[in-house]
């Protein structure tokens, strides 16, 4: 994605922005202001990248980026020196000139427009000239453009007025934030030059001018697009006028208004017509507020929504940037009688719906595709989604409530006031809003074996998620890993489907009770089982997507380990009331079926025959970002092949009107049944009437202030420590005592962004303080020890007792996080020395924060103690209260610590198994260790064989667990195949409530131990 405009001198405009406050508040016969200079290109500002100060270029493609220079020119037409440049354009180049991040935007508002001398080719090339106006910094704010056409010789000054540029349709960096052009914040400008021909040019004295027309400096604002109002009862439309920096109206602004009969609202019948004007004098304070009144007709019929829009027409100001409409509410129709039950509701509504509105229902679009809202109408959308990193500005609790309150407005203009259902990733907490409580990702989660926890964990997230007005969470992922290259292993909770279904607790924490009846709470959301079938088992190398390698590519499984690996954990899901359900972008390969790979997306056989027909689910299927595309054939025949194998929603982000017209064009053909369509449209509007949002559609923010909260907090610190696996402790090394003296050093020891991974604000993640929460070395130095950090280890290392060295990966999400994709299992070459340095000078714990296991191998033996301590979320304390003994080591590994990559793919059950560290493998800092041998474990073979019998599974499961860790202290660190293989079949065991053969088998382990 490429880097576009931001903007001028810090130090030059600080120093003029008290001549443009004044200009801006003049009157109308005052002179034009002074100029204002952004860019002399005298060398007062260098050549620097954001989010420093500077001029910087930027192309589509290595060779397409401009080159640029300060030259001296006799004919400068502004000081000495001209910004001069030479390009080469295929895709597309240009530069920028940048404002510092850390400093204020700036105010252009005072002014007419912008200008700058350029010195002309005449080769009648347009130049695209751009601004960023609003938002946090130049990379999170709305670009605005327009052009000029170089077609004259020699030096001309260019001016180009505000009017003239225009919001940019084809690319936002946010996705827009209100479509306003204010220039009360302008972070900056920047040329987009020619393509396909060589060129040179000459550019000089950038600068604001003239004087601004008041209607650049003030807007007339409507309260809302839409005003619902209840039969018989008077809608008030809020008119509103504002002005920059607060300034008193120079002029007077009137604003004309009048009820337009091309509503669906009869005049005389439905409401009475009006017409007026109002008037804001000269001298009006920023912020008044008129009102204008739509008397609306009670009669005794039931409806749905009729329109009535309010024409308005401004002088003296910008006009709203739509007219509003007033909505008489829909009444008296019985799927608005919520004592009704749902199928009755869902029937009655059905029975009512058009062709495009049933196709709308069907259709989520992400929100920075639909700009205002006004589609929502429009396309009678049933859904919108917030992708990875979709925020509003800024990117608050609140703002998250207020933007979907506004797309919940739009949805009341339409004919039966259907809500819409938003739906998030909301992974490991509600992981897109900055400040909210990030869990451990799921592969942690699954280390815990705690179910309980994920439950809480699951409810900590719907609380957090619901308080800011989303009700849909696609959460959690039931893959069941198979390889430790798949860039979304992180995603899973493990490689042993019945570990997955131990841990399908979280849905309960997510939704509520089984039968739904929670959902329509303030803090439940629907959850998503994804991402049927089978992705977590795709072969490496079997991927066509991109560059990905694993992700995305070729599950091939017999049907006996289709049942058993992948379809297991979603039978749970089902049992546990499931609201959704996300099909993988992967293709299934059944051995044998004679069908040969085929995309999740298109096979009918699993989502309709397996999923809908034998499983018995009742939810709804929602496709994952864009997925129709990757199938085969035509758009249209796409489209056939998704809705026919079951798919009921479709998330098209930025395709919502192509498959909207399709899928009509589909139906109205005959080509997809009307069944079909009906059944899909049905499944939603049940999950929707489960939801409560025809009586509650908008946030429900009183639980907002919980988010982030200490008691939220809480539960993610419990999960943090309870994930962390201790795999080798040689002399006790850890816990540490507050008395010693701690060396910590690594790249992930001081960074919440590496702690938390990918998921985390943005989708991709990224390293650095992205949000708020405590390091690891946070939590070490709270713990109360005596802590020095140095994160490359180049401090010297003398009169320390222990070192810890926190190391792993940096964050990445899908299929860009494949191994051979720009990644391995390798520890860098920085975080190799730090461990190297750390472990030869003292005794050393190493944790690995990663979303996968790493090689550590060929360092093992110079290792005392080695920590697998996943990604553990914001919460760095939780992981502390292990290292300081506040709370014991209990994790278990979720999948099988392989010694090299040559292994891979190894999993407990295979044939051959020869792990570093087996499946289940979890030592403990518990005071009391259990002590016993080969009698000790006979004892508790026959006890817990009594626990299976008698359905006694909190027990057995003690029982195992003490056995679990007789074996470890026997094992130590001599873990042989012999001792692998039982050990980790025993935790399969366990798992699945065969308490006896799981002590069975972990005899075996004790007698294969050296």
């Amino acid at each position: 994605m490429r880097r576009t405009a931001l903007l001028a001198s810090a130090t030059l405009l600080a120093a003029l922005l008290p001549m443009t406050t004044a200009a801006g508040a003049s009157g109308a016969d005052d002179p034009d202001p002074a100029p204002v200079p952004v860019d002399r290109f005298e060398g007062e500002v260098p050549f620097a990248s954001p989010p420093a100060e500077g001029l910087f270029t930027w192309g589509g493609d290595g060779d397409d980026a401009p080159a640029l220079g300060l030259t001296s020119r006799a004919d400068a037409p502004e000081g000495g020196k001209v910004l001069t440049g030479s390009y080469d354009i295929s895709g597309y180049g240009g530069f920028t000139h940048d404002f510092a991040f850390a400093e204020p935007a700036h105010d252009w508002s005072a002014h007419r427009g912008i200008r700058f001398w350029w010195e002309g080719r005449d080769n009648g090339r347009k130049i695209a000239f751009e601004i960023k106006d609003g938002g946090a910094n130049g990379e999170a704010s709305e670009l605005w453009t327009t052009s000029f056409t170089d077609d004259w010789t020699g030096w001309k000054q260019v001016e180009i007025p505000f009017t003239d540029f225009t919001y940019r349709t084809d690319y936002q960096p946010v996705g827009g934030i209100d479509q306003v052009l204010g220039l009360t914040e302008t972070w900056g400008y920047a040329l987009t030059l020619p393509v396909g021909v060589k060129g040179d040019f000459a550019m000089d004295g950038v600068e604001l001018y003239g004087r601004a027309d008041q209607s650049l400096r003030a807007a007339v604002t409507t309260g809302a697009a839409v005003y619902p109002v209840e039969e018989g009862r008077a809608a008030a439309v809020e008119l509103t006028v504002a002005t920059t920096g607060a300034a008193p109206l120079g002029d007077p602004v009137t604003v004309a208004y009048e009820t337009a009969a091309t509503g669906t609202a009869e005049p005389g019948k439905d409401y009475t017509p009006v017409t007026g004007t109002v008037t804001f004098p000269a001298g009006t304070p920023s912020g008044a507020t008129r009102t204008v009144t739509v008397p609306t007709l009670k009669d005794k019929r039931a409806e749905s929504a009729e329109t009535v829009p309010l024409r308005l027409t401004v002088t003296g100001a910008r006009p709203p940037a739509e007219n509003p409409q007033v909505v008489v509410d829909a009444h008296g129709l019985p799927y608005l009688n919520a004592k009704l039950p749902v199928k009755k509701r869902v029937a009655d509504l059905l029975s009512r719906m058009s062709l495009a509105e049933k196709a709308g229902q069907m259709t989520q679009a992400e929100r920075g595709a639909i700009g205002t809202g006004a589609d929502i109408a429009s396309y009678d959308l049933g859904s919108l989604l917030s992708g990875g990193g979709s925020t509003p500005t800024p990117n608050t609790a609140d703002a998250w409530a207020k933007m979907i309150d506004g797309y919940q407005l739009r949805a009341q203009a339409t004919r039966f006031q259907i809500p819409l259902i938003y739906g998030v990733d909301a992974v490991h907490g509600h992981n897109n809003l900055v400040g909210a409580t990030v869990m451990p990702h799921n592969i942690g989660i699954g280390a815990t074996r705690d179910p309980r926890l994920a439950e809480r964990t699951g409810a900590v997230t719907a609380a957090e998620v619901r308080a800011t007005g989303v009700p849909w969470d696609f959460a959690p992922c039931l893959c069941v890993t198979r390889d430790e290259r798949w860039g979304r292993s992180y995603e899973s909770f493990g490689e042993d489907p019945a570990l997955v279904e131990s841990m399908e607790t979280v849905v309960q924490g997510l939704q509520g009770a089984r039968d739904g009846r929670d959902l329509k709470d303030g803090d439940k959301v629907l959850a998503t089982a994804k991402h049927f079938v089978g992705d977590g088992g795709t072969e490496y190398g079997s991927s066509t997507t991109g560059s990905y390698t694993i992700d995305q590519g070729v599950t091939k499984v017999t049907r006996q380990q289709l049942e058993a690996v992948h379809l297991a954990p979603y039978r749970a899901a089902v049992d546990r009331g499931v609201g959704s359900v996300m099909p993988s972008y992967s293709s299934l390969d059944i051995l044998g079926d004679g069908r040969g790979p085929v995309k999740m997306h298109a096979r009918a056989d699993m989502i309709n025959g397996v999923l809908k027909g034998r499983m018995g689910f009742d939810g709804f299927v929602i496709s994952d970002w864009n997925a129709i595309d990757q199938l085969p054939g035509d758009y249209a025949s796409r489209v056939r092949a998704a809705v026919d194998a079951g798919v009921d929603m479709m998330m098209v982000p930025y395709s919502y009107k192509e498959f909207t017209a399709t899928l009509i064009d589909e139906a109205g053909a005959g080509r997809i049944t009307e069944r079909r369509i009906d059944d899909a449209v049905a499944r939603i509007l049940t999950q929707k009437f489960a939801l409560g949002l025809f009586e509650k559609p908008y946030a429900d923010t009183g639980g907002a202030s919980a988010i982030g909260s200490a008691g939220h907090r809480a539960v993610a610190r419990q999960a943090a420590a309870e994930s962390q696996v201790l795999l080798k402790n040689s002399g006790g090394v850890l816990p540490l005592k507050k008395n010693q003296k701690v060396y910590v050093a690594g790249s992930n020891a001081d960074d919440i962004g590496n702690q938390t991974g990918g998921w985390t604000i943005t989708w991709q993640g990224a390293s650095g303080d992205i949000t708020r929460g405590t390091t690891i070395l946070d939590g070490m130095r709270k713990a109360g020890g005596d802590v020095t950090y140095s994160r490359d280890a180049s401090a010297s290392t003398a009169g320390y007792d222990v070192g810890v060295v926190v190391v792993g990966e940096t964050p990445y999400a899908e299929g860009v996080g494949d191994v051979g994709n720009g990644n391995d299992l390798e520890l860098t070459a920085a975080d190799r020395a730090a461990v190297d340095k750390v472990c030869a000078a003292m005794r050393c714990a190493v944790l690995i924060v990663s979303g996968r296991p790493q090689l550590i191998g060929d360092r093992l033996a110079g290792i005392d103690a080695l920590v697998a301590s996943w990604l553990p979320g914001t919460e760095g304390d939780g992981v502390a209260d292990v290292l300081y003994g506040r709370r014991p080591f209990t994790g278990q590994l979720p999948v099988t610590w392989p010694k090299t990559q040559a292994q891979l793919p190894i999993n407990v059950g295979d044939a051959a198994y020869d792990p570093q560290f087996p499946y289940g493998w979890g030592l403990t800092t518990l005071n009391r260790v259990p002590e016993g041998g080969a009698t000790t474990l006979k004892g508790l073979g026959a006890a817990a064989a009594v626990a299976e019998r008698a359905g006694a599974d909190e027990v057995g499961r003690a029982l195992v667990t003490k056995a679990r860790l007789i074996v470890q202290r026997k094992v130590g660190q001599a873990v042989t195949a012999a001792v692998a293989k039982p050990f980790a079949d025993a935790d399969h065991l366990l798992l699945t409530g065969r308490y006896g053969k799981a002590v069975e088998r972990l005899t075996a382990a004790y007698r294969a131990a050296a």
